[in-house]
């Protein structure tokens, strides 16, 4: 009983950097929108268009932006949430699949989406945390994080068609890089080494 007592100290203790860095992250993620939107949207430019050369480096600040305050209001609460919780697997991890998801849904964007358009937003990284927290689970066989896995498809689950062709406007195509970004995270870092059931 003290050695759980003990371990949900040092889990809450772990988390405290990583309200630091995902909330600071949110944080200039709304610093950017106020430069965005007095500089007329300048920084928008910044954004991935598909298949130009020049643009792949705007892989690397696409998360970081977004079209408006409405379009960072509705990824913020996700970015945060999903983001903390991937904390809580090791802040190397949550650096790996952040990288990992930043990646593979930029590349993604860049090579299917539509010709002449730009795309911007967290919600590539939402998809990739969401993916990561929903398989990881499985791969380490640790009945808490199965757990998790299903609380989190309970609470966020319904935003998964957000991977599939919708609405206008929606980049689909970043969503679905980004889970596959957070699978590919899940598999490289726990499929090779289940975990220990602890119950």
């Amino acid at each position: 009983m003290s050695t759980q007592t003990f371990a949900d100290r040092r889990s809450l203790e772990g988390a405290k950097p990583g309200v630091v860095v995902v909330g600071g992250l949110l944080a200039l993620m709304w610093v950017l929108e106020i430069i965005d939107s007095a500089s007329f949207h300048a920084l928008d430019q910044l954004g991935i268009i598909a298949r130009n050369i020049g643009s792949l480096p705007h892989i690397l600040t696409a998360p970081w932006l977004h079209f408006g305050f409405p379009h960072l209001i509705s990824n913020s609460v996700p970015f945060l949430i999903l983001g903390l919780l991937t904390w809580l697997a090791g802040p190397g991890r949550w650096l790996a699949v952040t990288l990992i998801t930043v990646v593979t849904s930029g590349l993604t964007v860049w090579l299917i989406a539509p010709s002449n358009t730009i795309t911007l937003g967290a919600s590539g990284l939402v998809f990739g945390y969401l993916a990561y927290l929903l398989v990881r689970g499985f791969f380490t066989r640790n009945i808490w994080e199965i757990a998790l896995s299903v609380a989190v498809f309970f609470f966020y689950g319904s935003i998964l068609l957000g991977v599939l062709p919708g609405a206008s406007g929606v980049s689909w195509q970043g969503h679905l890089g980004g889970a596959i970004g957070g699978f590919i995270a899940a598999k490289f870092l726990h499929g090779s080494d289940p975990a220990t059931q602890r119950v």
